[in-house]
């Protein structure tokens, strides 16, 4: 009864997320994928570190136009191109705790989103990255229901008894892992980033929990998340939080 009451009080907050599923090979350069070799322009340069100077570890791309509705980012679909997210995980300094790569617009991660209508990839064999993680292309996705967390329920102005959130909790609502759109599952709290160009609040595009799809743990099985303006598609963030 008390489990039929909370879903009624939270039905609102559905959102339908996609769970990507994958094979272990690289595909197209405009596929998308987790790892392997991005599509980068043909005089471009694989993205270097500021910090260490050596390059990026390529995590993942989106082609835009191969992904499902996200009803919340409507504006998104009528772009086109790749979102791609590169991120330094040399230790030797250690570029993630030197450039605080966990909040958004750290130094040391690039996430962009790139135009290739009507243009050609560099045509690159193998990856600058030392130990680069093995590539998984994303074949299809999942579709799956997804609620926000109690904390970002009560942002919202939905407050939980004891009991419900202890039912909200043992249900687990919240979609973990890699996910594209749907909620956050938020380590420390609710901490979406504002956009730089109007200050609208980012919005969820891509969950990647440690050691999911990519085998890299964010601190202490940490969390991350690309968000984007809703306003405007080419500002991208991506941060992370772990307990």
């Amino acid at each position: 009864m008390l489990q039929e009451k909370l879903l009624k009080k939270i039905s609102n907050f559905a959102r339908s997320t996609f769970v990507p599923i994958t094979e272990d090979m690289d595909g197209e350069y405009d596929s998308s994928k987790f790892s392997g070799i991005p599509w980068l322009s043909q005089n471009e340069e694989w993205p270097i570190c500021p910090n260490c100077h050596k390059p990026l570890n390529f995590f993942m791309q989106l082609n835009l136009k191969d992904l499902p509705t996200m009803s919340h980012l409507a504006q998104l679909h009528d772009s086109e191109g790749l979102v791609q997210l590169f991120y330094c995980t040399n230790e030797d300094p250690h570029c993630e705790s030197e450039c605080e790569a966990f909040l958004p617009f750290s130094n040391s991660v690039v996430v962009r989103l790139v135009d290739i209508a009507g243009k050609k990839p560099q045509k690159i064999e193998e990856s600058p990255v030392v130990g680069a993680f093995s590539p998984k292309r994303i074949v299809t996705w999942e579709k799956e229901k997804d609620y926000p967390d109690y904390q970002e329920l009560a942002e919202n102005n939905v407050e939980l008894t004891e009991d419900e959130e202890d039912v909200y909790c043992e249900l687990e609502l919240t979609v973990f892992g890699d996910k594209l759109s749907g909620w956050p599952a938020w380590v420390q709290g609710v901490e979406y980033p504002n956009c730089p160009e109007c200050g609208e609040t980012m919005q969820i595009l891509f969950q990647i929990d440690s050691e999911d799809h990519l085998p890299y743990m964010f601190g202490d099985v940490g969390c991350g998340h690309i968000t984007v303006c809703p306003r405007h598609p080419h500002q991208l963030a991506f941060g992370w939080a772990c307990s």
